[in-house]
C-alpha cells in the first residue's frame, strides 16, 4: 500500500514508521489471501490435513494485527498525525481488523472442511461452493491490490461486485433448502455446507469494507452506508 507525500516529511523516522506499518499490512493481506486459498482448497477436495493446516494457523494473522495496531497507536499518541496522514492510521487500523476477520473465516473453512472430508461428497454441494469461492478470492485479490495501489477505479468496481457473491449465495441457499425438504436425511450435511457458503459471503463482505476504506483514505469521503451508484457519481 503506497502512502502519499511521505517524502514531504521531515522526520526520517517518522517516514520510517508509515513505511513499515504499510510493509506489514501487506504482508498481512498476503498471509490471509493464502489462508482462503487453503481453505477453500481443502474444502472443494475434501482434504481434512489441509483443512486442519488453516484452521491452526489463525494466530499467524492476529499476531500481525496486534504488532499494527499497537505501531498504530504509538503514531497517533506520538506524532499527532494530520490531513491524509491521519487517513492512512485510520484506514490501517480498520483494514487490519477487517483482514482479520477474514482470516477467522478462513480457519472456519479450515474447520469444516475437516468435519466434511469424513462424509459422502455430494457432487452438486461442492461445484457451486467452488463457483462461490472462486468470487470471493477475486474479490479478495482485488481489494488488496486496490489497497496497495491505492486504486479508487478498482476499489469501486470490487464493491461493486460484492452484489455477484450476494446472489450467488442466495442461490446456494435456495438450492440447499429444497435438499433438505426433499431428503431430511441431508440435514446435517446441508448445514455444513451452508456455514461454508456464509463464511464465504462474509469474506465478501469484509472485501467490500476494505474497499470503501481506500476511498476513503484517497478522496477523504467515507462512502459507507450509501449505494454504489451514488458513490460513483461522487469520485
Amino acid at each position: 500500500m503506497a502512502t502519499s507525500k511521505l517524502g514531504e516529511h521531515t522526520s526520517q523516522q517518522y517516514e520510517q514508521e508509515l513505511t513499515n506499518i504499510r510493509s506489514k499490512v501487506i504482508r498481512m493481506g498476503g498471509l490471509v489471501e493464502s489462508q482462503v486459498e487453503a481453505g477453500l482448497k481443502a474444502l472443494v477436495s475434501s482434504d481434512g490435513a489441509l483443512g486442519e493446516e488453516v484452521a491452526t494457523s489463525d494466530y499467524k494473522i492476529n499476531t500481525l494485527e496486534v504488532e499494527i495496531d499497537d505501531a498504530c497507536t504509538r503514531i497517533i499518541a506520538l506524532r499527532q498525525p494530520a490531513a491524509s496522514d491521519l487517513r492512512v492510521v485510520v484506514t490501517v487500523i480498520k483494514t487490519i481488523t477487517d483482514l482479520e476477520r477474514i482470516g477467522d473465516e478462513a480457519e472456519k473453512l479450515g474447520r469444516l472442511a475437516v468435519e466434511l472430508a469424513a462424509v459422502d461428497r455430494e457432487p452438486g454441494y461442492f461445484t457451486q461452493l467452488k463457483h462461490l469461492g472462486e468470487h470471493v478470492r477475486a474479490a479478495l485479490r482485488g481489494a488488496l491490490d486496490a489497497l496497495t495501489r491505492l486504486d479508487v477505479d478498482l476499489a469501486m468496481k470490487v464493491a461493486l461486485e460484492d452484489k455477484m457473491v450476494d446472489q450467488e449465495f442466495d442461490a446456494l441457499m435456495r438450492q440447499l433448502i429444497t435438499y433438505m425438504m426433499e431428503d431430511p436425511r441431508s440435514i446435517p450435511r446441508s448445514l455444513q455446507v451452508m456455514w461454508c457458503a456464509r463464511a464465504l459471503e462474509r469474506i465478501g463482505d469484509h472485501c467490500k469494507n476494505i474497499c470503501e476504506y481506500v476511498v476513503y483514505m484517497v478522496k477523504g469521503k467515507d462512502i459507507r452506508h450509501t449505494s454504489m451508484k451514488n458513490s460513483e457519481a461522487a469520485k
